[in-house]
């Protein structure tokens, strides 16, 4: 018998490599989002797609169908778990502080009137108080393995439009913890105990949170040091998935999300040495089971349920995401994003999300909703995902159809005023460096403002179309007027040293969060611009050197992936003195 079952559970990965493997390509090939493709590839191997035919129980269907979802569900959930390790290892605590203010601000007040706004609405339906409550709270919180892959692939995360969503969703999971508690109180009947109730479960996950914090920070970095001196990649392999399993169930065990500890860690291992190491390791299990993940999404989705009640169910959808889109568009441009970005981050977020599978469950499982409310919930919660890539590339459009509306014409004249800056990049220096990251940044449409003290350059880029200002951006009362608050990142590519290293003290000073890219000629430059504060520096002399050795591994067949591994450990050898095997 436990060879049938060993058998059917290997049938059932089988099925999802093969779907993952065709499918998926094609979607790529097509240019449209991979999430899509999962969450297709899994509609068809589902048991509402192949399934529903008649011979999918006996004939060669069978052999096609994945008849029970739930089988690799809990397998699927660790893909959100790897995926917010990663997110982890972007991130530090320094970074995580500085975005308090928008997490426990406009994550907040998004979740609150988000559950107020849908909670009224259920209860206008003909839902009682209690169900109004959880279908508010369920449909509240939004899609983070779809958002934060869909912000990874397009190399947002970094931006204030994604650190912004990031801010959204990290709240939303931490509300989880109260939400699930509520449900447990409702399940159990004991309405009159509710506040105290939140109060410990808050501080049970404050606690929680405190200890991995604590505990890992004495306790990860020597393990991988020790996992790095041993002979051959499987022990720090294995302390790589330990390290994410084991700091998930701490804070699954606890009542929280799994994907929340894992976060933890990543945040623990973003500032240490073995962090680039950890990224190569962990990069094919967080794909593949998030692509797993995807699909269970789209086994869910019952089509005969949609049939049934199309217009309805499309009409909630939409409904939904506008809803949600007009509650986050307003407050996302009240903590400091163009209209333009608002918009587009309120549209990506307005779906329903992965956790509203485990709270309208739950509620279903406790009597709390109907069978036919949870599940029109349920179906509603997977179209809006399966609709967000699609609504993602229309927010972008309208997005950029906006900018170039609003700062294209200042783009080409040079003229324009600069007072509503949004979302571009300062570009220090206009030589041959310059003019080369501006012609980028032209192919990208990434709008940028470009700033050198040679009166002759400027007026001969101005006349070629360059949006180019004269003057020395070492000085703050310079660089204050194109807005460096709102800028993606600075750019510094002069030639002399100590004004570069003038520009990035003052940036530093007054704009501490804004990334810095800066140009060094030798060594020593690069170091003292790191010593200043300076995120990322590219050295001539170093990078040179680098290309034609990664040149040389590639012509005698070194992989791609331990030729990228090996010029990092280089870069950092010669610019920061670090010789840890990373």
């Amino acid at each position: 018998m436990e060879d049938l079952h060993a058998v059917s559970y290997l049938k059932e990965i089988v099925i999802i490599l093969a779907a993952a493997g065709v499918i998926v390509p094609i979607f790529t090939r097509l240019r449209i989002s991979p999430v899509l493709g999962y969450l297709i590839a899994g509609f068809i191997v589902g048991p509402y797609g192949l399934g529903s035919f008649p011979s999918s129980n006996t004939g060669i269907l069978q052999h096609f169908v994945i008849s029970n979802p739930k089988q690799v569900a809990e397998l699927a959930n660790f893909g959100v778990v790897f995926l917010m390790f990663m997110i982890g290892l972007e991130l530090s605590t320094k970074k995580l502080w500085d975005l308090r203010r928008i997490v426990f601000g406009l994550g907040m007040l998004q979740v609150m009137l988000t559950i107020v706004v849908l909670g009224f609405i259920a209860w206008i339906l003909g839902n009682d108080a209690i169900a109004s409550i959880i279908l508010a709270s369920a449909l509240a919180l939004s899609s983070t393995a779809i958002v934060m892959q869909i912000l990874m692939d397009r190399r947002k995360l970094a931006t204030p439009f994604g650190r912004s969503c990031f801010s959204i969703l990290l709240f939303q999971d931490l509300a989880v913890v109260p939400i699930l508690i509520l449900l447990g109180i409702f399940g159990a009947g004991a309405v009159d105990g509710i506040s105290a109730a939140v109060l410990i479960a808050l501080g049970r996950a404050v606690g929680v949170i405190a200890f991995i914090l604590l505990v890992g920070r004495f306790i990860l970095c020597p393990l991988f040091r020790i996992a790095g001196a041993a002979v051959g990649a499987e022990p720090f392999m294995a302390i790589t998935l330990l390290t994410v399993i084991v700091t998930a169930a701490v804070t699954g065990m606890a009542g929280l999300s799994m994907a929340l500890g894992a976060f933890l860690a990543g945040l623990l291992l973003a500032e240490t040495p073995y962090r680039h190491a950890i990224e190569v390791n962990i990069e094919p299990f967080k794909g593949l089971l998030l692509g797993l993940f995807f699909m269970t999404v789209g086994m869910e989705l019952d089509i005969r349920l949609v049939e049934e009640n199309v217009f309805w169910i499309f009409f909630f959808v939409f409904s939904l995401t506008l809803l949600k889109a007009a509650i986050i568009t307003p407050l996302a441009r009240l903590f400091g994003l163009s209209w333009g970005f608002a918009l587009e981050a309120g549209l990506l977020l307005g779906q329903a999300g992965e956790f509203a599978f485990v709270i309208v469950g739950g509620a279903m499982a406790m009597e709390l909703l109907s069978p036919a409310t949870g599940n029109f919930a349920l179906i509603v919660t997977s179209l809006s995902m399966m609709l967000t890539p699609g609504m993602a590339y229309l927010a972008r459009r309208v997005r950029e159809y906006q900018e170039k509306k609003e700062r294209w014409p200042y783009k080409k004249t040079g003229s324009a005023d600069v007072s509503d800056l949004q979302g571009h990049v300062i570009v220090a220096g206009l030589g041959r460096v310059g003019d080369t990251i501006t012609r980028v940044l032209d192919a990208e449409s990434t709008p940028y403002i470009v700033i050198d003290n040679d009166a002759a350059v400027v007026m001969k880029k101005r006349k070629a179309g360059k949006v180019v200002s004269y003057g020395d951006a070492s000085r703050y009362e310079l660089l204050r007027i194109f807005h460096p608050e709102n800028a993606l990142a600075i750019v510094l590519t002069m030639d002399d040293s100590i004004t570069t290293v003038r520009a990035i003290k003052n940036i530093r000073r007054f704009w501490p969060d804004i990334l810095i890219f800066a140009r060094a000629f030798d060594i020593h430059v690069a170091r003292r611009l790191y010593s200043v504060g300076a995120s990322v520096v590219i050295t001539e002399t170093v990078e040179t050197s680098l290309q034609i050795a990664g040149s040389l591994l590639k012509g005698i067949g070194v992989e791609e992936d331990i030729i990228l591994h090996r010029l990092d450990i280089e870069r950092n050898h010669a610019l920061l003195g670090i010789s840890v095997e990373l």
